[in-house]
This record gives structure tokens, C-alpha cells and sequence, in this order.
């Protein structure tokens, strides 16, 4: 394992601020989650997913950040890196955004700040999995370059789209 330098937790693009993890944060992160319509999440669970989070940004120097609109002051989602299906060497990029966030160009605004908070800390190469069905998902990732690698076919997931870009 190389070793590779703390991502910045504060990323900033012209209409977004991407910030820590705080303890009210349970709340809206709890909607998010119930927004995909797969289970029911308490702001119980939910605030244990963010301690969760925390915890793997220690070990990893790396971290999920929740995106806030600036003029708005909302919380409008979270993307960042996370282990995920790759490594802590070369690990995913990962976003999800409130419905009503959707096609308005922000997953690619903080994706792309979090691509260059990357490349930051030394890495190489970042992975993305996206189930074949999310074509907006793919959509944000052929903006920022990422290529497929291959096609895997998983239990509950279905088919996952393995895709991956260089850095720098």
C-alpha cells in the first residue's frame, strides 16, 4: 500500500460546498436513504451510517461528503470516495443526490471536485460501480471521463457496470 495523503473534507465549486459529516445530518440522510424506496430507515440508523462513515474516513484518509447548495443552504446529497467493491488505494467514487436534486448538473459539479481532492492525495486510478439500469449515473460518470471496464452480474444488484479513470 503507497502512502497517500489526507483527501480535503472542505471542497468548494461555484455552486456547492462539500463539507464533514455533523450529527444533524441525520436527519435529511435519513430521507435520502428512504428515497430509494428499498427500506425503511430511522434517524436512528440513519445517525449510526454517519458514524459509520466517520469511521472508515480515519482509517482510510478518504471520505463520503454531504453537498450543500450555497445560495440555497440546503443539503442536497453526498458524494465522495469509499472503499466500496475497489481498495483504499484506488477507490470509488460514490454520490447520491435527492430526487429533486436530479438533472441539474450537481453530481458532475461535486464529482468533479472530488476527482480533483483526489488526485490531492497521490492516487492513481478511481473506480466506479454503477447497477446497467442507472443510466443518469453513467451518464455523470462518461462527463468525467471514466471508462468501462467490465460488466459483473451480482446477487440483489443485478448487472454492475465496473468502470474506472485515470488521475493525473
Amino acid at each position: 500500500m503507497g502512502t497517500y495523503e489526507t483527501m480535503a473534507f472542505h471542497l468548494e465549486t461555484e455552486r456547492l460546498v462539500l463539507r464533514p459529516w455533523a450529527e444533524s445530518d441525520a436527519d435529511w440522510f435519513r430521507a435520502l436513504l428512504d428515497e430509494r424506496g428499498t427500506d425503511t430507515f430511522t434517524v436512528e440508523r440513519a445517525r449510526a451510517g454517519i458514524v459509520k462513515l466517520l469511521a472508515e474516513t480515519e482509517t482510510t484518509g478518504f471520505a463520503l461528503l454531504p453537498i450543500q447548495r450555497r445560495e440555497e443552504g440546503d443539503v442536497i446529497g453526498y458524494c465522495g470516495l469509499i472503499v466500496g467493491r475497489a481498495s483504499v488505494e484506488e477507490p470509488e467514487i460514490a454520490y447520491e443526490l435527492f430526487r429533486h436534486a436530479h438533472g441539474q448538473g450537481y453530481a458532475t459539479e461535486a464529482a468533479r471536485a472530488v476527482l480533483d481532492a483526489a488526485a490531492a492525495t497521490g492516487r492513481k486510478r478511481l473506480w466506479s460501480t454503477v447497477g446497467a439500469w442507472n443510466a443518469p449515473s453513467l451518464r455523470v460518470l462518461e462527463k468525467l471521463d471514466f471508462a468501462r471496464d467490465r460488466v459483473s452480474r451480482e446477487e440483489g444488484a443485478g448487472e454492475v457496470v465496473w468502470l474506472t479513470r485515470a488521475l493525473r
